[in-house]
């Protein structure tokens, strides 16, 4: 697999990497450890080098599966995690907390459940308006000093917010949703981490499975889905949205790709410091998404998949309001 490079700092990953959250939570039963590990040390074997967990994914048990799952080539991959939720002994999230000491806090419990020395990309997982970027970066800051952090990442932050922490530690990569069907980063985000020279790091990039072609207005979703509760996935939106789906097919006829394959080169092509993290549980859906490397799109083909896209209007929100509320715009 190809590399890129995230931000001007060095950072070397694969083109595309692995998003994690999964294997614990979101999306109904989460299936073995072991096949999870298995998935994890696959797609190391098929070249991804870069690993994203959080704390609050579990919470903690992610991190301890992937710190298991790398172990034996951890100093051959970038691992990303997150902190800047408060969770409570029950393992419930309370709110946000990127206080200073509670930022300590958080980065040495992940480097614990990771069995690692160091972070390679620590993100703040999401902006917590109580406490100034300012001071954030700078106890990141600090951590890259003492050797616990290599890069400093942020996660759904506006263009200001990103702006103003990179002033006082550079941003290595901003992660936010990102796919032919969200595509507000490319209002201000996206300007702003090319002008600063910040890396971008699309989660969701198959539209929560949606780009996929699997998901149908008649699919339900298992207890414990997040999808379930989500504006964007009622069974009319689904069924509002399907164009989008079948645009992706139809390119992908002619490519003799999935439409996953193609949604994944679409964003490929966006930028070359764009670095998407699908996630599965699945063998043969990492084999079709790291697949999607091999699929070239020409500009024509993007200019026609953008003319076609414009043309149709996406139903449901992406989150319900109280999780839209923790988005800093």
């Amino acid at each position: 697999m190809k590399t890129r490079e995230l931000g001007t700092a060095g950072l070397k990953v694969s083109e595309l990497g692995l998003g994690c959250m999964g294997f614990s939570q979101g999306y109904g039963p989460t299936g073995s450890r072991e096949d999870a590990i298995n998935v994890i040390r696959t797609a190391f074997d098929r070249g991804v080098r870069l690993f994203d967990t959080a704390e609050v994914y579990g919470p903690y048990l992610n991190e301890e599966l992937v710190g298991e799952a790398v172990a034996p080539f951890r100093d051959r991959v970038v691992v990303a995690t997150k902190f800047g939720f408060k969770i409570n002994r029950d393992g419930r999230q309370i709110g946000l907390d990127s206080r200073p000491e509670h930022i300590r806090e958080a980065v040495d419990g992940s480097l614990r459940r990771l069995r690692t020395e160091f972070i390679d990309l620590l993100y703040q997982h999401r902006v917590d308006p109580q406490v100034p970027i300012e001071d954030v970066a700078g106890t990141v800051k600090d951590l890259i000093t003492e050797g616990k952090v290599k890069h400093f990442g942020l996660s759904e932050a506006s263009a200001g917010t990103i702006r103003a922490a990179n002033a006082v530690q550079p941003v290595t990569a901003v992660q936010s949703e990102y796919s032919l069907w969200w595509r507000e980063p490319e209002e201000h985000v996206l300007p702003a981490c090319a002008d600063l020279g910040i890396g971008f790091v699309p989660f969701s990039p198959l539209g929560r499975g949606f780009l996929t072609g699997k998901i149908s207005s008649s699919t339900e979703f298992a207890a414990g889905d997040m999808r379930g509760k989500l504006p964007r996935f009622t069974p009319q939106a689904r069924q509002a949205n399907q164009a989008v789906v079948d645009l992706l097919e139809s390119i992908g006829q002619a490519k003799d790709a999935t439409a996953a394959q193609i949604a994944l080169a679409w964003l490929l092509a966006q930028k070359p410091w764009i670095v998407p993290i699908p996630g599965t549980r699945k063998l043969e859906r990492l084999e079709e998404n790291l697949e999607a490397t091999s699929v070239a799109l020409s500009a024509e083909d993007l200019q026609a998949i953008d003319d076609a896209a414009a043309r149709i209007p996406i139903q449901g929100a992406r989150y319900p309001e109280e999780l839209e509320k923790t988005i800093d715009r």
